[in-house]
């Protein structure tokens, strides 16, 4: 298993996400409906928006997961912050990365992982949403835009949540 590497200006991208005020916070409809969506719309178990901090990947909404968080160090989603754009694992066992990683030799017995990062404007990517399978699978195009899409919204909701509890 290879852990995920330390992004660049990490400092920088974990204070965006700090200043948010997002991490920890009680499960919100606008979020939770998107992950709804996605895990239908893609025939996924499992649909996330991760947000990654220094130790781990908590899960701000998700659909077809029970626990709220994992380590960072085996996360998916911590390689996928790195990548410009949505980063694709079309089967994990055969991906040196994450052959060995416990979320694909157990539960959730992840195969497929398709992570697109939450970038706001600035650069920082503080996550993903993200789409997991206990099936190997492939990724097309129109998946991709589709997902390019969700992560947008995802994006829009947490500007638009931010500015909310900044409002007086």
């Amino acid at each position: 298993m290879q852990a995920p590497p330390v992004p660049p200006q990490e400092s920088q991208r974990l204070q965006v996400l700090r200043e948010l005020l997002i991490l920890d916070t009680e499960p919100e409809q606008r979020f939770d409906r998107l992950v709804a969506f996605a895990s239908q719309e893609f025939d996924v178990p499992i649909a996330l928006v991760s947000l990654v901090d220094e130790n781990r990947q908590w899960f701000k909404a998700r659909a077809g997961l029970e626990v709220c968080e994992t380590p960072r160090e085996i996360s998916f989603c911590g390689h996928a912050i790195l990548t410009p754009d949505i980063m694709v694992v079309p089967d994990a066992l055969q991906d040196s990365r994450f052959a060995d990683n416990p979320l694909v030799t157990g539960p959730p017995f992840v195969r497929f992982y398709a992570g697109a990062p939450l970038r706001l404007p600035g650069g920082a990517a503080i996550g993903t949403f993200c789409l997991l399978d206990p099936r190997p699978r492939s990724f097309d195009a129109v998946d991709h835009a589709i997902l390019g899409a969700l992560r947008d919204l995802a994006v829009e909701e947490i500007q638009r949540r931010s500015s909310e509890r900044q409002a007086p």
